[in-house]
Order: structure tokens, then C-alpha cells, then sequence
């Protein structure tokens, strides 16, 4: 299998879909490293060369995985990173930091995680409501400049917000939740990307596991990240359920799973918006790896595209703990 590469932006072609290296890091449950850097090569040998880690992940340990590979094989992957989150996410201790004269310290912290001396795609992880976006991003200009990153990225900013950064200095990507079940980007983030020219990452693809029938709320541990979520609450989950139900109906008349459904879904969207969309789905397993890679090539035809794009009307919860932490809760 050979993924097929695309260009997120002039001068970035990545991978068609990227890899979420957040659950290389503890995230989701206790981590086998042998297992997390063998599912990373996996990925780079079948194609899924785009990585994308943050330095918060496992305060550092995703970046730390992620950088065991790139010492033999950096010349083939195009690595994405970010900053600006700081403290425990995992323990609801978290808050944002985008002065600009911190900006290059959190890049260097990173770069010596990795093991490398430039990424190829930096992102703002959260816009700081106490800094003008501008600042924030002049800053990581400067950081092109001196080479130590070739493009830039926004986390979850609105669609102004990512407007007024460009302005600044051109945005390469930006990364927000968007999948069958969140799909409040398409209001005004979706668009304004489209009209930019900025590529789409869409990160939890699949619902954070929700969306691939796997998962089991009984086999959590009590660090799992998803028990912050509304939407995996107890009294979420049986509305929930029904979703699921019509994205497996789907995927049996499709031959395909319903991961592979869920990021064919965002295939579509992104034909339909004419922008390019490359999903970062993360998995411990290689096999998982495989088969998200084949939905690639999975088209589905307009009327099973139809019945998806109903489900984000009845997907009981809200997609974050903290609206705004996310972009429409600021928009």
C-alpha cells in the first residue's frame, strides 16, 4: 500500500492522511513504547508519512516517541508540531500561552524532544485570549526566518482570527475537530480556509474512538482522556449509539469499516468546500494504521454522504468540556 501525497499548502505536500501521535503518549491508557515505535514505522512504511505530535502530549513523551523514529528516517516524514498549551491536560490543569516571548523557547524544548534542528509544520496549539493572535504569530515568523520552521499552523482558531494571522504571515494549516458528529468548523472556519487557500487537518477524525464501533467505556482506566468529554458521559452515550448504528449501516453497504467511512466523510467534505483535508487519526496499533490508510481510496457516493451528514444533529453532548477551548465557542 501507497498512500498518495497531497499539498496542504504551496510548498507542503504531506501524506493524504496524517498520523495523530497523541496516542503514542498516555493519553488513552498505559503505553508499550516497543508497540508505539513499531506502529510509527508502520506508518512511514505504508505511506502515512505525516506525523503530528504537540509538545503537551504526555508532557513531552509523544514528541519523545515521534523523535525515535526521525533518527533513522526524518528525510521521510513531514513533521508537524505545536505550543501553547501548558500544564497537565490529562488532569484538567491546563491553560494557553502565546506570548511572543516565550514562542521560541517552547520551539527549541521540542526540537530537542524530537532530535531534530526544524520541523516542517508549526502550530499555535490555542489562540491566548490575552495576546493579539498578530503578536503571537509574528513571532513564529520570525522562527521561518532563522529556518527552524518551513510553515505555519493554527489550533481551533475562528475563522477571523485565522484571517487576521495570515494577514501576518501565510497559515499553512490549520487543525480543528471536524468529523461526522462536530461539524460546527463548517460555519465559518471551513470557508474561510477554502477561501485563504489554507490546508484542513482534522483532528479525533473518528470521534476519539467512538466513531470505529471499538469502544468500550467498561475497559477505560481512570487517566483515560475521554472521561472529560460530554460526549462520553453515561447519559450521552446511549443518544450516541444511534450514531454509530447509521455509520455502520453505511459501512456494510460500503464494504468498508466505520473508521474508514468516517474519514471517507471528510474526503467528501473537502471536495465539497474545494479545500484540501487531510484527517490525522492516532493509533497504538498498526493494524489500525492499515486500515484507516485505505480510506484513502474510498468514495462514497452522494446519497451515503446524505445520510452522514445527518448525525451531527442528533450527537447528544458537546464536542469539548470547555466551549471555549474550541472555536465556535468563540466565534
Amino acid at each position: 500500500m501507497t498512500v498518495r501525497t497531497v499539498a496542504l499548502a504551496e510548498g507542503l505536500d504531506v501524506s493524504a492522511l496524517g498520523y495523530g501521535a497523541m496516542s503514542v503518549a498516555p493519553v488513552y491508557g498505559p503505553v508499550d513504547p516497543a508497540e508505539a515505535l513499531a506502529t510509527l514505522h508502520h506508518s512511514i512504511d505504508i505511506g502515512v508519512t505525516f506525523l503530528d505530535t504537540a509538545n503537551v502530549y504526555g508532557n513531552g513523551d509523544s514528541e519523545k516517541a515521534v523523535g525515535e523514529v526521525l533518527r533513522t528516517r526524518r528525510g521521510e516524514v513531514q513533521l508537524a508540531t505545536k505550543f501553547g498549551l501548558v500544564g497537565n491536560i490529562a488532569a484538567g490543569q491546563r491553560g494557553i500561552d502565546g506570548r511572543p516571548e516565550h514562542v521560541a523557547g517552547f520551539l527549541e524544548a521540542s526540537l530537542s524532544r524530537l532530535g531534530v534542528d526544524s520541523v516542517d509544520l508549526y502550530y499555535l496549539h490555542r489562540v491566548d485570549p490575552n495576546v493579539p493572535i498578530e503578536e503571537t504569530v509574528g513571532a513564529m515568523a520570525e522562527l521561518v526566518t532563522a529556518g527552524k520552521v518551513r510553515h505555519l499552523g493554527l489550533s481551533e482558531a475562528t475563522g477571523d482570527e485565522l484571517r487576521r494571522a495570515n494577514a501576518v504571515h501565510p497559515i499553512a494549516a490549520i487543525q480543528s475537530e471536524w468529523s461526522v458528529w462536530s461539524r460546527d468548523v463548517e460555519r465559518s472556519v471551513v470557508p474561510t480556509a477554502a477561501e485563504l487557500g489554507v490546508g484542513f487537518v482534522p483532528y479525533s477524525p473518528v470521534g476519539r474512538g467512538f466513531l470505529t464501533g471499538t469502544y468500550d467505556p467498561a475497559a477505560l482506566g481512570e487517566s483515560d482522556l475521554r472521561l472529560r468529554f460530554p460526549r462520553f458521559g453515561a447519559e450521552a452515550l446511549p443518544g450516541n449509539a444511534k450514531v454509530l448504528e447509521v455509520i455502520e449501516a453505511v459501512a456494510r453497504e460500503s464494504d468498508a469499516t466505520a473508521a474508514q467511512v468516517a474519514l471517507a466523510w471528510l474526503y467528501a467534505k473537502g471536495r465539497e468546500f474545494s479545500l484540501p483535508v487531510v484527517p490525522i487519526p492516532g493509533t497504538r496499533f498498526a493494524a489500525r494504521v492499515t486500515e484507516n490508510a485505505e480510506a484513502v481510496a474510498l468514495d462514497l457516493p452522494a446519497d451515503l454522504i446524505s445520510r452522514l451528514d445527518e448525525l451531527a444533529a442528533i450527537t447528544v453532548g458537546a464536542r469539548s468540556a470547555d466551549p471555549t477551548w474550541v472555536s465556535s465557542g468563540r466565534e
